[in-house]
């Protein structure tokens, strides 16, 4: 077993668990279904292909900076005359009213997260994550990451280094402790919530997307006061830290 070490920044960022067209929700952390969509854009796996070379895979998050949320809201077909149509070319009931929808983002969010399995199938997503067939995104194809995605590959223990050497983009103001909050896939005793998310998913074929829960755990880790750093040293301490790999 090895891992690798991401880092999920951008503008903007989504990632739904209880979507449908009209109301598309987001989590405030990255799910597992969106974290295993992006490898799967970058190795080029089709829609509705097995998804069992993932099983293997957990998934650490450290939340750097929740981001803010926002709302963006649609209106489809006001102008057409005949109000808005299916992908198939019929029409959907209700005549010319327009569809109204209401999308959720987390602005200037940032994530890292420690990716853990078998060290072949690692060594395949980080040549993928390198050299992209598609590229990824941060839960929705609006979404681009910022670079660099992939910090480290190859990493022996990278939860570990997800709290003791990977830099935090984020200033500590006066009184705060250096925490931050980790999304685990067990059930630590120190845990501030556990909750339920359909975010385990069976299938990603475009008419049959398909998904089952899972139990995760939100707990506060106190770290290294030095490794909350912003501006040009943020971006020299990750330098650092990225290079060690060479």
């Amino acid at each position: 077993m090895s891992g690798l070490v991401l880092r999920l920044a951008g503008p903007l960022q989504s990632w739904g668990e209880h979507s449908v067209f009209a109301q598309r929700d987001s989590l405030r952390f990255p799910t597992r279904s969106g974290l295993i969509g992006l490898l799967a854009c970058a190795e080029g796996l089709p829609r509705g292909a097995p998804l069992a070379r993932y099983d293997a895979l957990r998934f650490t998050v450290r939340i750097d900076r929740p981001g803010v949320r926002m709302v963006d809201f649609h209106t489809i077909g006001g102008g057409m005359p005949k109000g808005v149509p299916r992908p198939d070319g019929t029409q959907r009931p209700g005549g010319p009213n327009a569809m109204v929808t209401r999308r959720q983002y987390l602005a200037d969010a940032v994530f890292t997260v420690a990716v853990e399995g078998p060290t072949d199938r690692l060594a395949e997503i980080a040549e993928a994550l390198r050299n992209p067939r598609w590229h990824p995104y941060l839960g929705r194809r609006s979404c681009p990451p910022d670079q660099p995605l992939l910090l480290r590959a190859d990493v022996a223990d990278p939860v570990g280094e997800l709290h003791t050497r990977v830099p935090v983009a984020r200033r500590l103001r006066e009184q705060e402790p250096p925490e931050a909050e980790f999304v685990v896939e067990d059930h630590p005793d120190a845990a501030g919530a556990v909750t339920e998310v359909a975010d385990v998913p069976l299938s990603f074929n475009r008419y049959d997307r398909r998904y089952r829960t899972r139990t995760v755990s939100i707990v506060s880790r106190s770290l290294p006061k030095e490794l909350f750093v912003t501006g040009e040293r943020f971006w020299e301490r990750l330098v650092v830290y990225m290079e060690e790999e060479r």
